[in-house]
């Protein structure tokens, strides 16, 4: 069961993965071996999943964000086990949801520039046999960043 200090914990490694457990402690008031404890048990409970490293997309000539909204042509599982595949393979696309509505997919992407949106979605998504229609929202700004889960 998580307590109060689970959550504080939580919220810490979402903002620094690579907090140690001497700097987690002093966050925590607590020892560090209490706190390394406390981690673990939230790993092995499968509450922390991983860990990973935020990258700056500019720096990576990622220039264009988009969101890209994918209607199925049928809805079978074939299909559907055709179309995951393909989003497998294609390191532009960074999330894939399946919806409720009227779109099928969204798929988040970077791309280093309009004509990579543009071959992504007119040699990559559309020409696939699932696909029926593909809609792409090009992101402006984004005022407020990924941030962590609620804890």
């Amino acid at each position: 069961m998580r307590d109060a200090t689970d959550s504080r914990l939580l919220a810490a490694v979402q903002r620094r993965a690579d907090m140690t457990a001497q700097e987690l402690g002093e966050l925590l008031h607590l020892s560090a071996s209490q706190a390394a404890r406390r981690r673990a048990r939230l790993e092995d409970d499968g509450v922390i999943t991983g860990y990973g490293a935020r990258l700056n997309p500019e720096r990576l000539g990622l220039a264009v964000q988009a969101f890209v909204q994918v209607q199925m042509a049928a809805h079978n599982a074939g299909n559907a086990e055709g179309f995951a595949k393909l989003v497998q393979t294609l390191p532009e696309v960074v999330s894939c949801w399946t919806l409720t509505g009227e779109a099928d997919y969204l798929l988040r992407v970077w791309c280093g520039d309009l004509a990579a949106l543009n071959a992504l979605i007119h040699h990559r998504l559309l020409p696939h046999p699932a696909v029926a229609r593909v809609q792409s929202q090009i992101v402006m700004d984004q005022p407020k960043a990924d941030s962590g889960l609620p804890v």
